[in-house]
């Protein structure tokens, strides 16, 4: 990759300032939908799954029992927003047949990005371990995960479970959507308005980039924004470059929508990333 300046750095990753409505219109939106669902639906909340102070989720449990698993990482660049602005997520899944679970993890800079993914391999395997209790089917569980959750979401499928704990299957991920995810750090490490909350060495960024892990086993279907910026959307095929077609048989920029709006698209029955998420959850009937 080309050197770059720190003013394009900013440029290309400051998604509030690319699209001003985010924090004005959109973010609001997403937190007001977020406590309609709580609201409206069967859910339990702040369900502890470590031992750590902020290590809880939400779950909406499926309507019956053997459901696909949806576990859906927000993004905030790993230092902003919470579970609570997200459950908006739940309620077009729980309609299409899925148990829902909304994981939180402390943000940086109290901890590492390295400490996030590790929260994130705990919150999954809690989903493995209780997914019967909510009507949920440890065979089929996806992860989903926007911007910073994009890039967990690809480290949650790379991730060796039986490390984590001897009672967890090899493959205790089905497959993986990440939307407006990053896969290699090092761009974000010397992106300057990042860069004092998130506190990475060279080292670490390059020991937090899936796109230079061994390639698992998939799928992940990687999908950004067509307006999103164009790192965002070279991290995108990157990942495709570095892990191959057959392990990311999808690659796509969906045309039209921002950083943000993209998430809008997941959960629209009509949108592509709804598709393509039921595909892996197995409920798409087209699949």
């Amino acid at each position: 990759m080309a050197l770059h300046d720190a003013a394009w750095h900013d440029a290309q990753y400051n998604n509030r300032a690319r699209v001003p409505e985010a924090g004005t219109l959109l973010l609001p939106r997403w937190a007001a939908a977020s406590a309609l669902a709580r609201e409206r639906m069967t859910c339990v909340l702040d369900e502890v799954y470590g031992s750590e102070p902020g290590e809880t989720l939400d779950v909406f449990p499926a309507r019956s029992d053997g459901a696909p698993v949806l576990v859906f990482v927000h993004g905030g660049w790993w230092r902003a927003l919470d579970k609570s602005d997200h459950s908006f997520v739940a309620p077009a899944f729980v309609q299409a047949g899925a148990m829902v679970v909304v994981p939180n993890y402390v943000l940086c800079p109290a901890v590492s990005i390295e400490q996030i993914a590790l929260q994130t391999t705990r919150a999954l395997a809690w989903a493995w371990r209780n997914a019967p209790r909510y009507g949920g089917s440890r065979s089929r569980i996806v992860v989903a995960g926007h911007s910073a959750g994009g890039h967990l979401a690809a480290m949650l499928l790379a991730c060796r479970w039986k490390m984590v704990a001897d009672d967890l299957p090899p493959r205790l991920v089905h497959g993986a959507l990440s939307i407006s995810g990053v896969f290699d750090l090092e761009p974000i490490r010397q992106t300057p308005f990042l860069a004092p909350d998130l506190q990475l060495t060279p080292a670490a960024g390059r020991r937090l980039s899936p796109a230079f892990f061994p390639r698992p086993r998939g799928p992940l279907a990687a999908l950004v924004g067509g307006l999103e910026s164009e790192e965002f959307i070279r991290q995108n095929q990157l990942i495709r470059d570095q892990w191959g077609p057959s392990t990311v048989p999808v690659c796509e920029a969906l045309p039209g929508l921002n950083h943000f709006t993209v998430l809008h698209d997941l959960v629209d029955p009509a949108g592509r990333a709804h598709a393509h998420a039921l595909r892996l959850l197995g409920l798409d009937a087209r699949a």
